[in-house]
């Protein structure tokens, strides 16, 4: 929300004290002085006017967690353990995921409890590549590459997925590059070819990558840097053959 627009909700404030206020230098944003109307604030943002607290802001949280088998991505599930589970119950309020895992997938996944963040990562426009390490039931061929590149056609959907990059690593194994996340797109695309995955695992979702540091159910707060890298980014166009 634009600075200006905040402080013309308030009733004892006109459209007109709000341009005084702010050229007065009266009013200051996370402690500093902030003169445009234009600027931006959410509820993170520490707002005063005088030396008035307008909106005391509550801090945002980023979080990166290694996911592990079986903990599904859901805030609440009376079945299963959830990934927000794996956080002590003081940490977990106000939290969401941000780019969802099948529950048998390992890996990364980030939780924040900012979601302008959170849209802009998952934002399909973005094209975000994110990087999967796959193993199969059976031995992966050239040929999986030329058709992952082309686009696999989806009946239900009525759709041909993105070009996709695979690296082939071993007979039975893979690193696969994704610009997209339809519903159990990695498995899915390995079914074209009947070939059954047998262990995915998330490395990275844009330029955030899994901290090989964190052992699976660990979790970490992002970096200033891992947070800043994915507050407003260029798109990212398809991965070529």
């Amino acid at each position: 929300m634009r600075l200006d627009r905040f402080l013309s909700k308030r009733p004892e404030l006109s459209r007109q004290d709000v341009r005084r206020l702010l050229l007065e230098g009266r009013v200051r944003v996370d402690g500093q002085a902030v003169s445009e109307g234009r600027y931006e604030v959410s509820a993170f943002s520490r707002i005063e006017l005088d030396g008035q607290v307008l909106q005391q802001g509550y801090p945002a949280r980023y979080l990166m967690v290694h996911k592990p088998t079986g903990c599904v991505s859901a805030t609440h599930d009376p079945q299963h353990t959830t990934v927000l589970d794996l956080l002590p119950a003081d940490e977990r309020e106000g939290l969401h995921i941000a780019g969802r895992l099948d529950g048998n997938t390992t890996g990364l996944l980030l939780l924040t409890n900012d979601g302008q963040w959170s849209r802009r990562l998952t934002l399909p426009g973005n094209k975000l590549p994110k990087i999967y390490q796959v193993e199969t039931a059976e031995p992966i061929g050239p040929e999986y590459s030329e058709t992952f590149a082309r686009g696999i056609y989806f009946a239900f959907e009525d759709l041909t997925t993105l070009p996709a990059r695979l690296e082939i690593l071993g007979s039975h194994s893979a690193r696969l590059t994704l610009v997209e996340g339809r519903y159990h797109q990695v498995k899915r695309m390995f079914g074209h070819f009947r070939n059954r995955v047998t262990r995915l695992h998330r490395e990275s979702i844009g330029p955030i990558r899994l901290d090989p540091a964190l052992q699976p159910g660990q979790y970490r707060p992002l970096t200033a840097e891992e947070i800043a890298c994915c507050r407003a980014h260029p798109v990212i166009n398809a991965p070529s053959a």
